[in-house]
């Protein structure tokens, strides 16, 4: 089975200093306003999404929501979640105090792929 998001090893490392420090998590992808489409990272149980938003996977054993709007435009496209240094839009997320980021690389399935994915979950 193809994963839908997969973590790098420098964002690994913040996570773990993350559920180190906060317990567990859970990641949101919004589709704008003032986070723009940024993942953000909180406790878990400290962010809800909203009615029929997609769990995309599990990162580190947390759940990935993204916007139920986002999902409709990169449901073709594969997340690869990364971090950098410095301070994302809104400042909402957990990694933020540490001078990280958390950011989103995409690239589209291919055909093979496609054949693959998992069905996401729905909140709902």
């Amino acid at each position: 089975m193809v994963s839908r998001i997969d973590v790098t090893e420098e964002a690994k490392a913040v996570i773990k200093e993350l559920v180190d420090k906060h317990g567990p998590l859970m990641f949101y992808q919004a589709g704008g306003c003032c986070e723009g489409t940024q993942p953000q990272c909180f406790e878990k149980g400290g962010f809800y999404p909203r009615m029929n938003d997609a769990m995309i996977g599990l990162v580190e054993g947390f759940e990935f929501w993204v916007d139920r709007d986002l999902f409709e435009y990169w449901k073709f496209s594969h997340f690869t979640l990364d971090v950098l240094d410095g301070f994302g839009p809104g400042g909402f997320s957990l990694e933020s105090p540490l001078g990280k980021t958390f950011k989103i690389h995409y690239r589209l399935f291919t055909e093979e792929e496609l054949k693959e994915l998992p069905e996401v979950e729905r909140n709902g």
